[in-house]
């Protein structure tokens, strides 16, 4: 046949200093250095990430108190309703949470008899519309956060003058909305009124 020649592209490069080795008449290089930068971007979320879902059960028990506190009290023998709880968003409503003090649950609305909340809907100044969303989101967070009762509200009517079911919601005995009221975010039902604004 024919003799073999080796084609050439002009690709070929000289070695330019000692980091750069000749190998099959083309420079490479000899080694490659590895900065901090990329080892930082897996070693610090790998980090973030076994911190967080170590923590409740490390140490001291600290983050554990932290989060228990946060689920407001623990739920007795006796608490035995359980729902998820959204909050509400158009026409058809079932089992959510309006606001601070009124809940659908099964398709009732029921007004949380013990307390008030800052309102969301028609807030006298935006001051007020932020601490309505305050409480709607903890009472969200607290009724999610387990099993609750739902008891009658005594010495009041069953019902209040909008149809709405007067309850009190608790959970081990205790009062869900009077923690509220212990959070600030909402007033005991019928005592001093709470300037919003």
């Amino acid at each position: 046949m024919g003799k073999v020649v080796r084609f050439d592209t002009g690709r070929r490069r000289k070695a330019r200093s000692s980091r750069w080795a000749k190998v099959d008449a083309y420079a490479v290089p000899a080694k490659r250095r590895v900065g901090w930068f990329p080892v930082l971007l897996v070693l610090l979320p790998a980090a973030a990430f076994t911190a967080v879902f170590l923590a409740p059960t490390s140490g001291d028990g600290i983050a554990v108190e932290a989060s228990a506190a946060r689920a407001g009290p623990a739920p007795s023998p006796s608490d035995r309703e359980r729902a998820f709880f959204p909050i509400c968003s158009g026409r058809k409503r079932v089992t959510c949470v309006v606001d601070g003090d009124t809940i659908w649950y099964r398709g009732e609305k029921i007004r949380v008899a013990d307390i008030d909340t800052p309102e969301v809907f028609s807030p006298a100044c935006g001051r007020e519309r932020a601490a309505g969303e305050r409480a709607t989101r903890r009472l969200q967070e607290l009724l999610n956060a387990g099993a609750f009762s739902l008891e009658a509200a005594p010495g009041a009517a069953s019902r209040d003058r909008y149809g709405r079911a007067l309850r009190i919601v608790t959970r081990g005995g205790e009062s869900l909305g009077q923690l509220l009221v212990r959070e600030g975010l909402a007033e005991r039902w019928g005592g001093a009124r709470v300037a919003w604004c």
